[in-house]
């Protein structure tokens, strides 16, 4: 099967690391919504998915896409123990500010902000980088996530060490790790997938 290769003509395209709304668009053709059936609305889990053009892209394998969906709320909805759901969201937020995925972290410095009345933090990070001074707790789960996105990873027992004196359970350590891995790769899929656009 040979896949539509859509050249956008955007103006425009957002260069700076935001917390205000930006949108996103694909390099590949996403289903249609009369391409949809009910397999592919089970693998967006939520059915309102569908109008998001990187979900609608990548429930073209709705197999991987749903074991994907099923990951990614656990670690940053499942916040009935272990870290806040603001800190799950500030190591996404490190992921993609560290990996250049303006898009990511528009949508994840935002509840960042939402979640921790810690809008002015979250810009200095998105502002001048994963070297912020963000306070000491805040600065370790950036710097443990850097390890993780770093190609080949440099995480180590040091920043599970620095994580621990700064206050945080084995089980936020572990939510520290999965929320950094997950978006170290979710980042990539879309940064490889299309760029992002000026808000509709």
């Amino acid at each position: 099967m040979t896949e539509t290769i859509i050249e956008p003509q955007v103006e425009n395209v957002p260069n700076v690391f935001t917390q205000a709304q930006i949108g996103w668009t694909p390099w590949l053709q996403p289903l249609t919504a009369d391409e949809l059936t009910e397999r592919h609305y089970e693998a967006l889990v939520d059915r309102a998915r569908a109008q998001s053009p990187y979900f609608a892209l990548l429930v073209r394998d709705p197999d991987i896409l749903e074991a994907r969906t099923k990951t990614d709320k656990d670690i940053f909805y499942n916040v009935a123990d272990g870290l806040p759901r603001a800190e799950r969201e500030l190591a996404a937020t490190a992921a993609s500010r560290a990996n250049g995925c303006i898009f990511c972290a528009s949508v994840h410095s935002r509840f960042a902000s939402h979640h921790s009345d810690h809008k002015a933090e979250v810009q200095k990070l998105l502002d001048d980088g994963v070297s912020a001074d963000l306070g000491e707790r805040w600065n370790a789960i950036v710097a443990a996530t850097v390890a993780l996105t770093a190609t080949p990873p440099s995480f180590g027992s040091d920043h599970v060490e620095r994580l621990r004196t700064a206050g945080l359970s084995n089980e936020e350590i572990s939510d520290v790790i999965h929320g950094g891995a997950f978006f170290n790769w979710a980042n990539r899929l879309m940064l490889s997938l299309g760029e992002p656009t000026p808000a509709q």
